[in-house]
Order: structure tokens, then C-alpha cells, then sequence
């Protein structure tokens, strides 16, 4: 429907790799039929002049073969078919090579320009293939007018170059009549093979012609307007709200299970008020603390909350909570600057938990500076 709102806007964007991509799918590719002409009709010729002594000695045989029968032969009533049968398969068996040689083209020279391409889409039944107007519009289109100038520029370079070789070969021509028959057939065959593949190589000036012309329509038929390219750019990178609703599901998803995992820390550090970040420390599995969860402000409460819930110790270190925060990732370890800062915290809890239990008779302080670097300090 876009396609058709915007078909007659001026179509000036190149065509996008998706557009080509769909086309090709649609099996929509530069094809040059005068390509395969070409290639059909030099391969054929030089086949012809390659084998041709051998096909024309084979051909000699399997006439000799059937003008001369035995007596025998004259009375047996099945000697006709199995002459057919034996002279059509020498036939063939001599022709083979040629076909081979033009069987290998006719697949080759069609992916020469455009490359290999299979597709079901190119030959499903369409309506407007089927509409007697649209094919009318096709007869009488310009595409029908430059095929018609192409057909006439074939005909003028290929009759000019027919009339060059007669020119050319004219004292050869007339030379063969005073040749006896055998010489004179063997040459005349000779000149002709060599004047039609000369004439075929008039077609590669057609073609060198329309390669880069189909390379060009091609293009040109898949150009874009300024709409269909946008249009394209959101339906591949999609449209802005829905990208934005799935950044915010994702974030609501991640953000559920970073709160699932705070019951599991072992202490809370936090700014107090702005910042809250919660770690887990397990020897036996954990070469360093691992930050659980990690948030600011309204994120930071809820983390608190949770904590309290769960009767997990909550630290105020501002400068430690801003510190992990900045430079850890959750579910990371902590850097290695901060080992020393969390094993204080950790101490500090353990020996907390050691006067709760009466076997401390003062109540632990936390040390007031904790050994924090420079560069990971976030004032």
C-alpha cells in the first residue's frame, strides 16, 4: 500500500540492501538475454569448428553403413530398425560433445550477470501478467521500444560484418570452383564455420551494449523515494515506542531479578540515602566478593527494604557504596582496589556478630577512612 501511495513521488534514493535482497528473493535480478545469445552462439561455432571433422566423419559412416547392405540383410525384416537404432546412437554419440559444450553454457552464461539464483516467487501465477492491458502497455512501453532498437541494431552490426567477410573472403569463394568436389566442399565447409563465428562475435558488442543498460534499468526499477526508505528504516530497526516498550520490559525484568537476588547478600553498603549496593561473599565458591544488586534513590529504598525484610546488616560508607557503584557491574566481582574497603566492612560485621553473641565487651566501630584508590573514588 506504501509502494502504491508513494508511486508517483520522484523515486531519487538508491535502492536499500533490503530492497535488493527482496527483489532477489522475488527472483527480480539483471539478466542480459543478449548474454546468452552471445555465449550460446560463440560456444556452438567454436564447438562446430572443434568437432566438427569428427562429427562430419561420423556422419560420412553412418551413411556409407546404410547405402551398403549384404544380401542377407535385404531379406531380414528387423534390419531397418536396428540399422535406425545403431545409426542414431553413433549420431548422438558424435554430437555429445557439442552438446555438452552448449548444455554447460546454457546454465553458465544466464548467472554470469547476476549469479545463481532459485526462486518460486518468479514463476507463481500473478494477475497482471494475465491483464490484456497491462500486456498491451508491455508491447507498446518503452521496454518494447528499446528492444525494438536493439533488434535493429543486431540486425545493421551483424549484416555489416557478414558483408565485411564476403569482401574479405571473396577471391576464396570464388577460388572453389575450380577445385574438384571433396577439396571444394572441405573448404567451403571451413569458410562458413569461420564467417559464422566471426558473425557471432558481432554480438558481443551487443552485449558489452546491454549489460551495463539492464545493470542500469535494473537500478533504476528499484530506485526509492524519500517515504519508502524511512518507512524501511523503521520497519527493520522498528518503530520508536515499541523499541521504547521493550527497553523499559527489559529493564522491569532485569530490575525483578536483581530483587529477587538481594535476599542472598550478606550486607547492604549504602550512601546512606542516594546509593545501595548489595554483596555476597561465599569462600568456598568465590574468589572476591560479588555484587548482587546495585541502585540509586527509589531503587536504593527498595533495597534497603528488602534488606530489613531479610535481617540483612546494613553499612552506611558513602564513599565504599559510590565506589562499587560506579565500578562494578552486577552479578561481577568487585575490583581489586576494593578488596581491602570490603574486608574491613566484613570484619567490621563479623566482629558485630561476635559481640552480639557476649564474646566481645565493646561494641565494634567501623573505621571512619576506608582504604579506597583514587581512581575509583566518585565523590
Amino acid at each position: 500500500m506504501a509502494e502504491d501511495k508513494d508511486s508517483s513521488a520522484e523515486k531519487s534514493q538508491e535502492p536499500t540492501q533490503k530492497r535488493l535482497d527482496n527483489a532477489r528473493e522475488e527472483g527480480n535480478i539483471a539478466r542480459s538475454k543478449e548474454l546468452n545469445t552471445t555465449a550460446i552462439l560463440l560456444g556452438g561455432t567454436g564447438a562446430m569448428i572443434a568437432f566438427g571433422g569428427g562429427v562430419a566423419l561420423s556422419l560420412t559412416r553412418i551413411m556409407e553403413s546404410n547405402f551398403v547392405l549384404d544380401r542377407s540383410m535385404v531379406f531380414d525384416t528387423s534390419a531397418m530398425l536396428a540399422h535406425l537404432g545403431s545409426s542414431f546412437m553413433s549420431g548422438f554419440t558424435s554430437l555429445l560433445p557439442i552438446f555438452g559444450v552448449l548444455l554447460v553454457l546454457a546454465f553458465l552464461a544466464p548467472i554470469a550477470l547476476g549469479g545463481w539464483n532459485f526462486s518460486i516467487k518468479s514463476v507463481a501465477p500473478k494477475a497482471n501478467r494475465m491483464n490484456p492491458l497491462s500486456g498491451l502497455g508491455r508491447m507498446f512501453g518503452s521496454n518494447a521500444v528499446v528492444e525494438l532498437f536493439k533488434a535493429i541494431g543486431k540486425v545493421l552490426v551483424v549484416a555489416s560484418l557478414a558483408l565485411l567477410i564476403l569482401y574479405i573472403n571473396t577471391n576464396s569463394i570464388l577460388g572453389v570452383q575450380h577445385q574438384s568436389v571433396l577439396p571444394a566442399m572441405s573448404e567451403s565447409v571451413e569458410m562458413i564455420a569461420w564467417s559464422v563465428l566471426w558473425m557471432s562475435c558481432a554480438m558481443i558488442i551487443i552485449s558489452m551494449i546491454d549489460i551495463p543498460f539492464q545493470i542500469h534499468q535494473h537500478t533504476q526499477k528499484l530506485r526509492m523515494t524519500m517515504q519508502q526508505v524511512k518507512d524501511e528504516m523503521k520497519d527493520s530497526e522498528g518503530r520508536p515506542e515499541v523499541k521504547q516498550r521493550i527497553r523499559q520490559l527489559q529493564y522491569e525484568m532485569s530490575q525483578n531479578r536483581m530483587m529477587g537476588d538481594v535476599p542472598e547478600a550478606d550486607v547492604i553498603i549504602t550512601n546512606p540515602e542516594h546509593y545501595a549496593v548489595a554483596l555476597r561473599y561465599d569462600q568456598s565458591k568465590e574468589d572476591a566478593p560479588v555484587m548482587l544488586a546495585k541502585g540509586a534513590d527509589f531503587v536504593a529504598q527498595k533495597i534497603r527494604e528488602i534488606a530489613q525484610e531479610h535481617d540483612i546488616p546494613i553499612v552506611s560508607a558513602p564513599p565504599l557504596a559510590r565506589a562499587i557503584f560506579f565500578n562494578t557491574k552486577v552479578g561481577a566481582e568487585i575490583p581489586d582496589g576494593l578488596y581491602v574497603a570490603v574486608a574491613q566492612v566484613l570484619a567490621y560485621l563479623h566482629q558485630l556478630k561476635q559481640f552480639a553473641a557476649g564474646r566481645l565487651k565493646r561494641r565494634p566501630v567501623l573505621a571512619s577512612e576506608l582504604t579506597i584508590p583514587d581512581e575509583l573514588r566518585h565523590d
